[in-house]
């Protein structure tokens, strides 16, 4: 005989209290303004730097307006996405739309790469074709840079460990601001020596940043898509905390994969061969379930029969 209980929990401070709770919060909710100035600053800052960088020929600086417009699209579809996130579950979605976020972060990360390998093709054809550049110019517009990404990158700075979106939204506004400072050195050794080669190298550093920032997100958003077990969730300690309950004597079937980059669901068996444990338990691990490992969303069967496991239920999890 067996019984399936669902938990289907949107109570934002259910989750206090455990160290696993910051990668869990609903952070997008809080973030529309950080995204409505992030990309208004930013598309300005696209639009001054294509200008600035045709009018100096420099390539580091049109180099970085296309990683800059990348960032801007990434923004959007974030935006849009963590908006999604918050309606309500539907007939046909049943978990609401928040997978949207893990697309956005996944795209967000695509679209890096191929401005990487635009950075790099035009870096490479420079170095062999110097052309004069606007030094001065580039110095003026590249400070410009750090200032903007450098606040952008603040307003984001407190969730960044809450929802990989945030995170992405952090991490390239704040390699935005590092790589500016770049631009702006490369601009002091022109300057300062005449070398106009320091130009597509300075390109070629930019490409090499943006990939490993972007390497990360690309992996975690790919992973998530797979339904991977969030990082923060170890499969091991949840399968211990269950089966070491009182009325349990065995857990299979355990299952757990992010339905969005800020919740999680969860499915599961659970062995109580004294009967039903009853409405209380059953409140009981859900609350546990999410206080203590973030997990927002689920489904439970419970089994009385020992015999519905064929093996030892304790030891039913996939191998590492």
């Amino acid at each position: 005989m067996s019984h399936v209980h669902h938990d289907h929990d949107h109570d934002d401070h259910g989750h206090q209290g455990h160290h696993h709770e910051p990668r869990h919060s609903h952070a997008p909710a809080n973030f529309g303004l950080a995204f409505a100035v992030g990309t208004f600053l930013n598309a300005g800052f696209v639009v001054a730097e294509v200008m600035a960088g045709i009018s100096a020929h420099s390539m580091a600086l049109v180099a970085d307006a296309g990683h800059n417009l990348g960032d801007v699209l990434g923004l959007l579809m974030a935006w849009i996405a963590a908006i999604l996130a918050k309606r309500a579950p539907s007939r046909r979605y049943t978990y609401g739309l928040g997978r949207g976020t893990i697309m956005a972060a996944f795209l967000n990360a695509s679209i890096l790469l191929v401005s990487i390998g635009a950075i790099a093709v035009e870096a490479v054809r420079r170095l062999f074709e110097p052309t004069s550049v606007g030094t001065v110019t580039i110095m003026i517009v590249a400070a410009i840079g750090i200032a903007i990404n450098g606040v952008t990158a603040w307003l984001f700075s407190s969730g960044r460990d809450s929802d990989i979106n945030i995170r992405a939204a952090f991490q390239h506004m704040a390699y935005d601001a590092l790589i500016s400072l770049g631009v702006v050195v490369a601009g002091v050794v022109i300057l300062l020596t005449g070398w106009e080669r320091i130009d597509p190298l300075a390109s070629l550093a930019i490409a090499g940043v943006i990939l490993l920032g972007t390497w990360g997100l690309l992996k975690d958003s790919v992973a998530l898509a797979m339904d991977r077990v969030p990082d923060s969730i170890q499969l091991d300690e949840v399968q211990r905390y269950v089966s070491g309950l009182p009325e349990v004597s065995g857990v299979h079937d355990l299952h757990i994969w992010p339905t969005s980059t800020t919740e999680n669901a969860m499915t599961l068996h659970v062995v109580t061969p004294n009967g039903h444990p009853g409405d209380a338990f059953i409140k009981h691990l859900n609350n546990a379930l999410r206080q203590r490992f973030g997990v927002q969303h689920v489904t439970m069967q419970i089994e009385i029969d020992e015999t519905a496991c064929s093996t030892d239920c304790s030891q039913d999890l996939p191998p590492p």
